[in-house]
């Protein structure tokens, strides 16, 4: 069930993609903003991040979605929709991940808008929102793209040193805002996102 993009095909997370996204998660600069730099271990990835995509996916047709290019099949990165956990609103939470080589080229902006495409296209989602570190402005500028607000009173802060902010900030795009502005991005729906 894969939903291609322009320059991209995305396909559910298998056990084959371990090493691809240990080697993505080796880049200090990609997981400065994750966990400080520091990289996820092999059994993290092996036994929890795919077998939970998995069961997710079984559930509600969505999850963790590899990004290749079309043109060669380079791995990218991932992008990651999936149902909030606290959450029984009909939501589901955006998350982005990318090779730094292909960072600045709008590939985060276009897999993300193909799933929200999908997304409210083919089920009762209501809101997909997204969030960040505040200091993380190019991640922020991927969600503005994508037609995502700054959610109301959803900037949390603490400053560490006087250079130093740590807090998230989240954005929003609620399905009647995506279907008034829709089009603005490419996306063919190849899938049908489902509720569990």
């Amino acid at each position: 069930m894969p939903i291609d993009s322009e320059r991209l095909r995305l396909r559910p997370v298998s056990p084959d993609d371990v090493d691809r996204l240990l080697e993505l998660d080796s880049d200090p600069a990609v997981m400065r903003f994750v966990s400080g730099g520091e990289p996820t271990g092999r059994s993290t990835v092996r036994d929890w991040v795919i077998p939970r995509s998995q069961a997710q996916f079984s559930a509600c047709g969505t999850g963790l979605w590899t990004m290749t290019a079309r043109r060669g099949g380079e791995f990218v990165g991932w992008v990651h929709l999936r149902v909030p956990r606290h959450s029984s609103a009909r939501e589901l939470e955006l998350s982005y991940r990318l090779h730094r080589r292909f960072w600045g080229g709008g590939l985060a902006a276009e897999a993300s808008a193909a799933l929200i495409a999908v997304t409210f296209l083919t089920s009762d989602t209501e809101r997909v929102f997204a969030s960040t570190h505040t200091d993380h402005t190019a991640s922020q500028r991927v969600m503005t793209k994508l037609g995502m607000r700054l959610s109301a009173g959803s900037l949390t802060h603490e400053r560490l040193s006087p250079d130093v902010v740590d807090g998230d900030v989240e954005y929003e795009i609620l399905r009647d805002h995506w279907l008034r502005t829709r089009g603005r991005h490419s996306a063919r729906p190849a899938t049908a996102i489902r509720r569990a």
